[in-house]
């Protein structure tokens, strides 16, 4: 595909790494020239220095041969101005970033489409509802959910009191012969294994595991996980994930919200009615003292800056908070978090890119997560009618290297993958795949 982005930092950068490495034709537009000259340093993309409200720019950008144009500066209004004018210009599809919940009712959404807006992101909103989710289900380190939880995967770090450490997949089935749920990746240290029967279980192992809605008390129960039931939570940050998670949250928890800013703060006070607004720097040992943190069942840290959220859930951990949960924007600090001991992470361009890559797929993709705690991708597909993957069951598919399928959805009932199920048209079709093998993958199913 041609694709132009239009960016002003790292949402654009990343989404244009991903999409070269895909053997996309991308052009990248931004305002910052000197951070364009390095992107050109370090990939095969075309770069234009320059605002892309202006239609000189996106001329430049050969904008009538644009097969996809996607705007995700900071401001949505110009991005909501771009995909205008790129539509009315010849691009075939526009996805322009919000941040105005607003204009994501049905209604409205309906309204842009009219305009030339084919799909809008708001990354803000997504990463809240992420957050409820792994309040919900507080034993799990990431969940993704597919068809609406009929299909989940779950990631759990395994500690000592998981129940499968040292056994392998095949001695686990043999014990529990009637599981309904699957592991399908393992993260051990820098390594990611795609298991097969002889492969074990070890300690401090992420275990990527693709279960049905009745499967998940057992999957927690042999990984040594309980429940954490949330009811005081610490949120610090009043931005609009920060805003987003408190509103969905103070009816059903005690919530305390720390912003630095006395004018926002302010403001909070007044959009938020249930929740303790606190004017304060959360960096401050003292602060959160006072504010009961060694009471807290969840701490979540959504500021503007990746370090001060890493070293505030670390001070989380330290008075004993169960779980943490911190926005970072650098992917280059993912390591290291999980290294000192934080599993659970939130990032906002990950989240952008999950809803916007499945537009640039050959196949048929529902669903998309660019997975945080490893390099790689969970996809749902929509098998076609004669694609290769309904010629043969499962353990007779050519499946690529470092790509496996998890689970089928078929008549809205979710199924684990098997090697003697056979795959039908109309199924959706989970597949976890590491990035060389995710083109690749799509064949099957198209």
């Amino acid at each position: 595909m041609n694709i132009i982005i239009a960016g002003d930092g790292e949402v654009g950068f990343h989404l244009a790494k991903m999409l070269e490495s895909e053997h996309h034709e991308v052009t990248i537009v931004d305002p910052h020239s000197e951070l364009l000259e390095m992107l050109e340093s370090h990939m095969d993309v075309m770069t234009i220095a320059g605002n892309s409200t202006s239609v000189r720019i996106l001329e430049r950008a050969n904008i009538e041969r644009a097969d996809l144009l996607i705007s995700v500066v900071h401001d949505e209004q110009v991005n909501i101005v771009t995909c205008l004018l790129g539509k009315k210009l010849g691009a075939k599809r526009t996805i322009a970033r919000v941040n105005n919940i607003e204009y994501l009712a049905p209604h409205n959404k309906a309204r842009f489409k009219e305009m030339g807006i084919d799909e809008l992101v708001a990354p803000e909103r997504i990463a809240a509802k992420e957050i409820l989710k792994l309040l919900t289900e507080s034993a799990a380190t990431e969940i993704i959910d597919f068809s609406e939880g009929r299909l989940s995967l779950y990631l759990i770090r395994l500690d000592k009191k998981a129940m499968v450490l040292g056994k392998t997949l095949t001695q686990i089935a043999r014990e529990y012969p009637r599981l309904n749920f699957r592991c399908i990746a393992i993260q051990r240290d820098d390594k990611t294994i795609i298991p097969t029967g002889e492969d074990h279980f070890e300690q401090g192992d992420l275990a990527y595991v693709i279960t049905r809605p009745n499967g998940i008390s057992e999957l927690l129960k042999l990984g040594g996980k309980r429940k954490i039931d949330i009811r005081n939570v610490m949120i610090i940050g009043g931005g609009r994930i920060g805003r987003k998670t408190a509103r969905e949250l103070e009816h059903q928890a005690n919530v305390k919200l720390i912003d630095i800013d006395k004018e926002r703060s302010e403001k909070l006070t007044d959009a938020i009615q249930n929740t303790l607004i606190i004017n304060g720097d959360a960096r401050d040992v003292s602060l959160l003292e006072d504010e009961g943190i060694r009471s807290m069942d969840a701490f979540i840290a959504t500021t503007e800056n990746s370090e001060t959220n890493i070293f505030t859930c670390l001070l989380a951990q330290k008075y004993g908070v169960p779980k943490v949960i911190p926005l970072i924007e650098n992917v280059d600090y993912f390591d290291i978090s999980k290294k000192i001991g934080i599993d659970t992470m939130i990032n906002k361009k990950l989240i952008t890119a999950s809803h916007i890559v499945r537009f640039t797929m050959d196949a048929e993709v529902t669903d998309i997560k660019c997975l945080s705690s490893v390099d790689a991708d969970a996809l749902e597909f929509v098998v076609k009618e004669n694609s290769p993957a309904t010629r043969k069951p499962i353990k007779k598919l050519k499946m690529p290297k470092g790509a496996i399928i998890g689970g089928v959805v078929r008549n809205n009932e979710g199924y684990i993958a098997v090697g003697d199920l056979q795959i039908k048209a109309g199924d959706k079709v989970v597949v976890f795949a590491l990035p060389p093998a995710v083109q690749k993958v799509t064949t099957l199913f198209n």
